[in-house]
Parts: structure tokens; C-alpha cells; sequence
């Protein structure tokens, strides 16, 4: 039986919801998942670890990023969705895989937002070092949170500007690179130019090796680019605000990933970044520019509020889907009058609560342990994206449905390469001591859990599925 995608069974978890997502609150959520503390913080470890191969490594994850995110964009086109690959799963490989994916990405935002409440209390603690971290991490949950429970618009709208005030930053920074760069302008006693590379060893200074063990912790910066794909589904006209936001996700991490790096890397010597400040702050501190470590601590506070405000809003989403289906609680399926699935919100800001008590017992522990956890779901979700997509196509080339005309390109090879690569992403997880072994050896745990979970849920699929006639 044939049909065209606008005939598509539509999913339960989808009824409800509110169409109040604009197109530019869209194309912000879509930059603004492109852009997050991996880039302000993370990426002056990763200079200091591996020169100015830093920006290669951007750009070969940045195009399977892109792949990811262009897949999902398929995906949406085929139907629009707020579970989004969760609903995907259940549709084109079963209601198992739809169990665990979804609870592989709750599992991520719980344990990143866990870390992102930490990392919003110690950037506080940079203007107040005298209040202790717990408080101004209960202090930022309540604030998102509060967002969240009274409407997507409202989301929408505080993404937007949690996302501009990256781009600003971002552009800001650039403008006063190029024309430093222009200028000759010495900076910290050197003279800028490309010849800083050359000069430093090159593009590899302390060799392949170090480029390559640096790739995991990249591909973990480019987390959320998912985002826009679970928006869709509150979103006015997506079919054609969707491909839009999709497109510009390559650009953007190309100029601002990309060539935030290489002028970076003009500026000064990558040796001359310091792993425990972001390198910004370095280079806009030996400008001399007054307050430049502040200026930063704003944006990146900014950036981690954003990244716990979209982890309220996605796994609200992504859990109702699964209680629709029986493969979570019922109270997770709840709606409030505004559109808001308030009982998957509540769960997961109770989850990230955990992350102002580990704030309270060991403040200086709390970010690591929660970050070691979340990148497991990451790979886990980006992979069911690929897998979707692919049995999209295979039930399109059979006729069952119709494809898309906005496509990922070059499918399937795309998919299978992106599949490789994540498996390649996570070998090399191993070789990142402690952080990256503890996340492989929790593995069989994390498998244990679901098998166990899906056993105890199987009895109420079955019993929602003959509900619905299915």
C-alpha cells in the first residue's frame, strides 16, 4: 500500500502540542545547537593538545554533523513530528528501537544538563565567588524551568536570544580578529599572520596522533544540532522553515567552528593558549580590551542555560512520545492547556536537581561525572537518525511511501560512512583516560537497564497497541 507523505499516520504522541514556534526562533535553535561551550571553553584544551589541526578535526565532524542533521531534516519532511526520531523509530524499525533511543537521549540531556547546571553555578561564582555552587545552580534550573512550563513560545523566544548572544559574541570576535589580522597588529609580543602556523610546526606540531584522540571530545561539541528536527513538530509551516534551518547548519559551523579556529591560530601561537580559560579570553586579554574574561563568562553562562533549556524542552517532547506508546510512564504523556507535556519536563528537571546536590557534596567533581555519561547517548541517537533514514529510503524504493524531494545527499553512502564514523568516534573513546573509559565500561550497564526496562514496559505496549487499532 502507497501513500504520499502528507497521508502519513500521524503519531499519537504528536496531538496537543501548540504550532508556536516562529521561523526565526527556528533558525536560532538550529545555530544555536551548532554553537555551545565546546566551542567558547572546550576548545582551548583541544588547541593546546593539537594545534592547528584543531580546525581539520572541526571541519571533518562538522560534515557528519551536517549529514546527521540533514538526514533528520529527511526525516522531518517525511513527517513532521515532536517525538521526532523516537516517533521515527517506532515507525520505520519498531517500537524497541523507539524505546531505546529515546531513553538513550534522555539519558544524554539528563546527564549534560546535570553538567550544564554546574557549569551555569561555577560562571556565576565568577562574579559572586563567595555564594556557594548550589545555589546559583538551583537558581538557574528554577529560571529555564519556569520558561518552559508556561509555553513553547516562550521557549522559543528565550532560545532566540540565548542564541544571538553566541552569534554576537562569536561575530564580535571575528570582526576584531580580521582586523587585527589587517592591521598587523602584534598580539602578546608576536606578529600575526598565517606565518604563526608555519612558524609553530605547522598544522600537526605535536603530530597526527594527538589530532585523531581529539576527534570524540569535537564530534561531543556539535550535540543539540538535533534540536531543530524536534521542533518541527510546534512549528508553523515546517516543511518549509525546516530546510532552511537545516541548509545554514553547514556554514555555520564551518565560519564559526572552523574560522573562529584558523584566526585564532593567526593571532597567537596555539602554545599560548591556556587549556582552563577560553581562548578568546586570552586573545581579547592581550588586547588589553577592559573586562574581556567577563564579557566571556556572560556569553558562556548564556550558552549553558541555553543548553538546559533545550534539554527541559526536548526531552519533555521525547518522553511523551514514548508514554503515548506505553514505553514510559503515563504521567510523562501529560499536557498542560498552553501545549507544554509538563510531566516529562518536571521528570527532567527533577534529574537535573541531582546535579545542584552533586554541586552541594563534591562541587568539584559534579561536571565530570555527569558529562562522562551523556555521550553515550549522543552516538546512540545520531546513529537511530542514519538508520531511520535509511529504512526511509528502502520503503520508498519498495513504493510503500514517497520520498521526500529535500534529501540527504548522496544517500545511502552518507549514511553508512556517518554510521563508520561513529563507531570510529567511540573506539577512540578508550583511549580518553579517565573520562572516555568510563563511558565504555558503563556500556554493558546502560544495555542491562534497557533490557530490563523494555520488559517492563512490553506489557502495556502491547496493551496500548491493540488500543489504537495497531
Amino acid at each position: 500500500m502507497s501513500h504520499s507523505t502528507e497521508t502519513v499516520t500521524v503519531d499519537d504522541g504528536d496531538a496537543g502540542y501548540h504550532k508556536g514556534l516562529k521561523s526565526r526562533q527556528v533558525q536560532m535553535i538550529a545555530m544555536g545547537g551548532a554553537i555551545g561551550t565546546g566551542l567558547f571553553l572546550g576548545a582551548s584544551g583541544r588547541l593546546v593538545t593539537a594545534g592547528p589541526s584543531l580546525a581539520i578535526v572541526y571541519a571533518i565532524a562538522g560534515v557528519f554533523a551536517f549529514f546527521v542533521v540533514r538526514a533528520m531534516g529527511e526525516l522531518v519532511m517525511h513527517r513532521p513530528s515532536s517525538g521526532s526520531f523516537v516517533s521515527y523509530s517506532r515507525e520505520f524499525l519498531g517500537e524497541k528501537s523507539a524505546f531505546f533511543v529515546g531513553w538513550m537521549y534522555f539519558l544524554n540531556w539528563a546527564c549534560s544538563g546535570v553538567a550544564d547546571v554546574t557549569a551555569a553555578a561555577k560562571y556565576v561564582q565568577f562574579f559572586w565567588p563567595d555564594v556557594p555552587q548550589w545555589i546559583p545552580a538551583l537558581g538557574a534550573l528554577v529560571l529555564v524551568l519556569a520558561v518552559n512550563m508556561v509555553s513553547v513560545t516562550l521557549f522559543g523566544e528565550l532560545e532566540f536570544w540565548f542564541a544571538a548572544i553566541k552569534v554576537l559574541a562569536l561575530v564580535g570576535f571575528m570582526v576584531t580578529a580580521i582586523v587585527v589580522l589587517v592591521s598587523r597588529t602584534p598580539v602578546d609580543g608576536h606578529v600575526t599572520g598565517p606565518q604563526l602556523i608555519t612558524e609553530n610546526g605547522g598544522f600537526f606540531p605535536h603530530g597526527l596522533l594527538p589530532a585523531v584522540l581529539i576527534l570524540q571530545g569535537v564530534v561531543f561539541a556539535y550535540a543539540a544540532i538535533e534540536m531543530v528536527g524536534v521542533a518541527a513538530g510546534e512549528t508553523a509551516e515546517p516543511r518549509k522553515v525546516i530546510p532552511k534551518a537545516v541548509n545554514s547548519v553547514g556554514w555555520r559551523i564551518a565560519i564559526f567552528y572552523v574560522g573562529s579556529v584558523l584566526l585564532l591560530v593567526m593571532l597567537m601561537p596555539s602554545s599560548s593558549y591556556n587549556k582552563d580559560v577560553s581562548p578568546f579570553v586570552t586573545f581579547l586579554s592581550s588586547l588589553g580590551v577592559p573586562g574581556a574574561a567577563g564579557i566571556m563568562d556572560i556569553v558562556v553562562l548564556t550558552a549553558a542555560l541555553s543548553s538546559v533549556n533545550s534539554g527541559l524542552y526536548s526531552t519533555g517532547r521525547i518522553l511523551r512520545s514514548l508514554s503515548a506508546s506505553g514505553s514510559a510512564p503515563k504521567f510523562l504523556g501529560v499536557m498542560s492547556r498552553g501545549g507544554v507535556p509538563y510531566g516529562g519536563v518536571l521528570l527532567t528537571a527533577c534529574v537535573y536537581v541531582l546535579g545542584v546536590v552533586l554541586n552541594l557534596v563534591v562541587p568539584g567533581e559534579s561536571f565530570e561525572i555527569a558529562l562522562n555519561f551523556s555521550a553515550l547517548g549522543i552516538l546512540s541517537m545520531w546513529s537511530m537518525i542514519m538508520i531511520c533514514n535509511l529504512a526511509l529510503q528502502r520503503k520508498a524504493r519498495r513504493g510503500e511511501i514517497e520520498r521526500p524531494s529535500y534529501r540527504l545527499p548522496w544517500a545511502p553512502a552518507t549514511n553508512y560512512l556517518t554510521l563508520g564514523f561513529l563507531v570510529i568516534v567511540l573506539a577512540l573513546s578508550y583511549f580518553d583516560v579517565p573520562a572516555g573509559r568510563i563511558m565504555i565500561y558503563a556500556i554493558p550497564g546502560v544495555v542491562l537497564l534497557l533490557v530490563l526496562g523494555w520488559f517492563a514496559v512490553r506489557k502495556r505496549v502491547r496493551e496500548v497497541a491493540v488500543e489504537h487499532g495497531r
